[in-house]
Order: structure tokens, then C-alpha cells, then sequence
């Protein structure tokens, strides 16, 4: 990383985004030494400006600084830890967005360095500390050198600079897991039982990171036995189409569902086929989806229980936005289309399977 690269970055910077700015820059220009940035001196380097301007940890009303970059080109070293009452504070902010925290209190009116470091760590990699300290309370007391340590275990698996604000975003508990008691089994998992190679480990977690936040022997193997014993014994399309079904809790979410499929009038065995035919049955609500699509589909559209048992992907389409304007067009073209033409087909398909059938074509 050349400073003199980053100089002449910073030179179009206003101040209050300059951390931010250097920071950005380097995992943009260099995003392979990101692991190594937080232990180098420029780190350091930027810490001071962080604890300097506290841009990242509070939002002043008033006025910006009228403060021109140049003027902090060569900054006093006696202003980095200013004193009460001095001329060169700026006005105090008039709230403190950890202040306004649901988990402070407004006694913390005062941030410890390390805390300032760990929300710079955080916004930097482009994810929302206060929503991440909210869902996660045990990051207030981890140290920044736990979270480095979290980053570059999940580098070293193939998961790229790219994917940790989502993912982290999703699963800030991440941030803050063993790896030896917590992510590694996640990882033999998709190896051993999955038969996920290596070098597809990034995609599997990017379609569910909640697989990084599941206990092997409480959750993940479970709820594979149950899915086997259902009859789905494609793997592949489990871990890389459905593997949210891996962290979903076999009483309280997959039981419960296939139990109200029953309830619309199907036996078990069919039950079962039409999850095999679309396990992504197991994923829908019950409450906005199966309830409302199914009571259309029985007394507006006049359905039969053989259509959604050939079809089940009738569940997976919008109701409001596909399943009701098809169904108006055919209603009003007076022709009868199955199920899957209605849905499945493009516009332009199905504007020219109405047209045929009411014998335009």
C-alpha cells in the first residue's frame, strides 16, 4: 500500500468522512492485505483521526465545520486529545447515536478507545454497528482482535470481502462465535454430510449464513435426519437451493407446516410428495402465504386439490402481482389454462397461449 496513493486520496476528503475515506480506499485498491490492516501502523495512523473527529460514533445538528482539508494536512498533535473548554473543540454534538442505543443508558457519555476502534472496524466493512450491537449484545465486550480473528477464518474458507456485510449484516452473532467450537463443525458439516467441497463453501453460506450461527448437534443434524426420512435425497439441491431448510426447527417449523397441508384436505403421503416435488413448501408462511393463496385458489379460482397436488409451486408465486392478474386475464379471455401454463410462462408466453385458446391465433 503506498502512502503516497492514499495522500493524495485523502487530499479530496472533507473531514468528517476521512476515516472512512482511507479506509475504503485501501480494501478497495488493496483488498488482499485487508487481514493484515488491522495490526499495521496504518491503522494506527487512522485510529488517531477516528478518535480525533469521532465521526463514526456521533452526529452533531449543528452546522458542518466550514474547516477546509488543508487545514488538517498538518494537524497540531496537542489537539488529538483536546482539553475541556479550549478553543479548538468543536460544539458539542447534540446526541450520540450509541447514547441513543436501546442498550446504553445515558450515563455513557464518554466511549472507551476500544469501542470507537470496534464500530470503525464495523462501518468500515459496511455494516451497521448499532443494528449489530442491538441483535448481538455480546460485541459489546468482544475485542477487536476476536472480530479480525472471525474475518480471516471465514477468508481462509473462500467467503469473500464482498460477502461479510451481508452476511454479518443477516448474522451479526458471527461476529462473535468460537471458531473452534462453532464454525469449524458448521464447515465438516457441509463437508462430511452434505458433501459440499471446499471450494463451493462460499456459495452455501452465502445463500444461508444462519448455517454459521447453527449448533451441529442441535440443529444442522437434525434436521437432515428428518428431511431424509421425509424422502429428500438430493443433497446438492440442499445445500446449495434449500439449505435454509437445515436451519429450520423440525417441531416448531417443518412438523407444523406439512401438519396444515394436511389440514387443506391432503393425506400424508401426499403431503409428502408435494414437498419432495418443491421443498420449498417448508419455507413458506403459513399465515401469509399457505392461508391466503390457498382460500383464493378454493374460492375464487374454484380449484381442485389435484392441481396444487401436481403443481405445489402454485405457493411460491405472488398472489396480489401473478397468481390474481393471470387469473383475471384467463377469467376474462373466457379460456381454461392449467395451473403451471398460468403461472409458469413468461408475458409474452402467456399473452400468446390466451391468444391461441380463444381462437385469435
Amino acid at each position: 500500500i503506498h502512502n503516497q496513493s492514499i495522500s493524495k486520496h485523502i487530499s479530496t476528503c472533507h473531514a468528517p468522512k476521512l476515516t472512512n475515506e482511507i479506509f475504503k480506499f485501501i480494501i478497495q485498491k488493496h483488498p488482499q492485505h485487508y487481514p493484515n490492516i488491522l495490526s499495521t501502523t496504518m491503522f494506527q495512523a487512522v485510529r488517531t483521526i477516528a478518535l480525533h473527529s469521532s465521526s463514526l460514533c456521533t452526529v452533531s445538528l449543528d452546522k458542518p465545520s466550514s474547516q477546509s482539508p488543508s487545514s488538517i494536512s498538518k494537524p497540531n498533535t496537542t489537539h488529538l486529545i483536546p482539553k475541556p473548554n479550549t478553543t479548538h473543540l468543536t460544539p458539542k454534538p447534540k446526541s450520540l447515536i450509541i447514547q441513543n442505543h436501546p442498550l446504553y443508558t445515558p450515563t455513557h457519555e464518554k466511549l472507551s478507545i476500544q469501542f470507537k476502534e470496534k464500530i470503525l472496524c464495523l462501518e468500515v466493512m459496511g455494516i451497521d454497528s448499532g443494528k449489530a450491537l442491538s441483535q448481538n449484545p455480546n460485541l459489546h465486550t468482544a475485542t477487536l482482535e476476536s472480530i479480525h480473528s472471525i474475518i480471516s477464518f471465514l477468508l481462509s474458507k473462500g467467503i469473500l470481502h464482498k460477502d461479510l456485510p451481508r452476511i454479518f449484516g443477516m448474522c451479526p452473532k458471527i461476529l462473535t462465535s468460537s471458531i473452534k467450537t462453532d464454525l469449524n463443525p458448521v464447515f465438516d458439516f457441509l463437508v462430511h454430510e452434505l458433501k459440499v467441497p471446499e471450494h463451493s463453501f462460499r456459495k452455501v453460506v452465502k445463500k444461508c449464513p444462519r448455517l454459521l450461527t447453527s449448533s451441529v448437534v442441535d440443529q444442522l443434524k437434525p434436521a437432515l435426519f428428518y428431511l431424509r426420512r421425509l424422502g429428500l435425497r438430493d443433497l446438492e439441491a440442499l445445500a446449495y437451493q434449500d439449505c435454509v431448510l437445515l436451519v429450520s426447527n423440525v417441531e416448531r417449523t417443518l412438523i407444523p407446516k406439512l401438519k396444515h397441508l394436511e389440514s387443506m384436505g391432503f393425506s400424508k403421503e401426499e403431503t409428502r410428495c408435494m414437498v419432495l416435488r418443491c421443498p420449498a413448501l417448508l419455507t413458506f408462511s403459513i399465515e401469509n402465504n399457505f392461508q391466503p393463496k390457498f382460500e383464493y385458489f378454493s374460492v375464487e379460482m374454484g380449484g381442485k386439490l389435484e392441481e396444487l397436488k401436481e403443481f405445489p409451486q402454485y405457493f411460491s408465486f405472488s398472489l396480489e402481482n401473478r397468481i390474481k392478474v393471470r387469473h383475471m386475464e384467463v377469467v376474462d379471455s373466457g379460456v381454461n389454462l392449467p395451473l403451471s401454463l398460468m403461472l409458469k410462462s413468461t408475458d409474452d408466453e402467456f399473452r400468446e397461449l390466451i391468444k391461441k385458446r380463444s381462437g385469435g391465433g
